[in-house]
């Protein structure tokens, strides 16, 4: 089954740092960008960052220099280091493709909840 698995979220204090990870399954996850996206309550899910299968990265203006997504192909795994982490950041955070050509059945997300 082709399914992706979030994982590294918590409750962490305004400033702090976390570490997400994204185990992907298939052979999906080398070939095509991937993305980090998140849904904060009441709000539609968006996209935080973006990797292609060859390292370009992308960033929303609101993580910019705070967020850096890597990816690690041969392991099928993505991250994503978020530094300097204020309260908008609060929002359940998915991986999936960032492209509509092809993607994975949305995981369970990880839950960032940034308060003091």
């Amino acid at each position: 089954q082709v399914q992706v698995v979030e994982s590294g979220g918590g409750l962490v204090q305004p400033g702090g740092s976390l570490r997400l990870s994204c185990a992907a399954s298939g052979s999906i996850f080398s070939i095509y960008a991937m993305g980090w996206y998140r849904q904060a309550p009441g709000k539609q899910r968006e996209l935080v960052a973006s990797i292609s299968n060859g390292g370009s990265t992308w960033y929303r203006d609101s993580v910019k220099g705070r967020f850096t997504i890597s990816r690690d192909n041969a392991k099928n795994t993505m991250y994503l280091q978020m530094n300097s982490l204020k309260p908008e950041d609060t929002a359940v955070y998915y991986c999936n493709t960032a492209t509509s050509v092809v993607g994975y059945t949305w995981g369970q997300g990880t839950q960032v909840t940034v308060s003091s």
